[in-house]
C-alpha cells in the first residue's frame, strides 16, 4: 500500500528537484527526506530515483508515479475542501501570491471587504507565483498573460477569469498633439518606431510583450530607459523622455501629464487566479475569489 504522505514528499522532489530543497520547504532533515523516499520506493517495488551526476532524477516510474500523485493530492484537497465547507461559514485565513499591479488595484482594496477571512500576501511576478501556489504555500496565486505571450497553466491548476487588462500607448502630450492624435484615440504602433522606448525590466514578460507588438508592427524599439515599475515609465513618459505601453490596471493612480490611446491592433493583458485542484470549493477562498471579480473593474 503506498502511503499519501510519501507520495506527497516524491511530488514535493519533482518540484524542487533536490532532496536538499525539498528538506528545507518541508522543514525536515535530508536524512528524513531520503529515507521516507526510499521506504516508497519498497511499496512501489521498483526504482523512482536515479541518480545523474550529483542530482537524483525520477525514472519513468517515478514520473508515473508523480502524475498519479498530482490526481491523489487534488483529490485530498478537495475532501479537505468539502470538509471546511461543512465546518466553517466562509471563515478563514486565505494565503493571496499576487504579481504587483494586482496586488494594489485588486488585493489591497479587498482586504477588509471578506467578513470573517483573513488576507496574508506575497508579491510575485507569475512565474514565481505559480511555483509558489504548486508548493502550497499560497492558496490563490493572481497572474496574467498577454494575447501576445500567451501563459500555459499547470495542469493540477484551475482557472478562474478576473479581469481583461488593455494594454495603452503613453505618450507625452506634445507628441501626440504633433501627430494628430487627440486623448483616447487608437493608435498605430508603426507611427512611433523611430521614438525612444521605455520598458521593463528584461526579467518582466512585459518586456517580451513590448518587443513582439512593436515586431508585429515592423520594427525593433529602441530602448531608452528600462524600469521595473510602471509608475516610473510614465513618469519619463511625462518628462517627454519616450513613449511607453503599460497595461492600464498598471497605471499609477497619479500618473502625470500623459496622453493615453489604445492600440489599433489591440493587446490585452488577460488577469486570472489559480488555485490547485479542489481548493476552489474552500468557503473562504471562494469568497476571496469573487470579491476579486467583483473588484476587477478595471480603472
Amino acid at each position: 500500500m503506498l502511503e499519501v504522505r510519501r507520495l506527497r514528499l516524491l511530488h514535493e522532489l519533482a518540484q524542487h528537484g533536490t532532496v536538499t530543497a525539498t528538506a528545507e520547504a518541508l522543514r525536515l532533515t535530508g536524512p528524513a527526506v531520503s529515507q521516507q523516499l526510499a521506504a516508497l520506493e519498497r511499496e512501489a517495488g521498483v526504482p523512482l530515483l536515479e541518480k545523474r551526476g550529483r542530482r537524483l532524477a525520477l525514472t519513468a516510474a517515478g514520473e508515473l508515479l508523480v502524475s498519479h500523485a498530482d490526481v491523489i493530492l487534488g483529490d485530498l484537497d478537495a475532501a479537505e475542501s468539502a470538509l471546511a465547507a461543512l465546518r466553517s461559514d466562509g471563515v478563514g485565513t486565505v494565503r493571496i501570491v499576487a504579481f504587483p499591479s494586482a496586488a494594489r488595484a485588486l488585493v489591497a482594496p479587498l482586504w477588509t471587504k471578506v467578513p470573517g477571512v483573513t488576507l496574508r500576501l506575497l508579491e510575485q511576478e507569475p512565474e514565481l507565483a505559480i511555483g509558489t501556489l504548486l508548493r502550497r504555500e499560497a492558496d490563490v496565486a493572481l497572474v496574467h498573460s498577454y494575447t501576445l505571450l500567451p501563459r500555459e497553466s499547470p495542469a493540477r491548476c484551475e482557472e478562474h477569469p478576473i479581469a481583461d487588462d488593455p494594454v495603452l500607448l503613453a505618450l507625452p502630450p506634445a507628441l501626440a498633439r504633433e501627430r494628430g492624435l487627440a486623448p483616447g484615440q487608437k493608435a498605430r504602433l508603426a507611427r512611433f518606431a523611430g521614438q525612444p522606448w521605455l520598458v521593463p525590466s528584461k526579467e518582466f514578460s512585459c518586456h517580451a510583450m513590448i518587443e513582439r507588438a512593436c515586431g508585429a508592427a515592423g520594427f525593433v524599439p529602441e530602448v531608452a530607459a528600462e524600469a521595473t515599475d510602471f509608475a516610473v515609465l510614465t513618469a519619463l513618459v511625462a518628462a517627454g523622455a519616450g513613449v511607453a505601453l503599460v497595461p492600464r490596471m498598471a497605471l499609477p493612480d497619479a500618473h502625470g501629464d500623459v496622453s493615453l490611446h489604445p492600440l489599433a491592433s489591440p493587446v490585452t493583458r488577460r488577469v486570472y487566479a489559480l488555485t490547485r485542484l479542489g481548493t476552489a470549493r474552500r468557503p473562504d477562498v471562494r469568497a476571496v475569489l469573487t470579491g476579486l471579480v467583483a473588484g476587477s473593474g478595471v480603472r
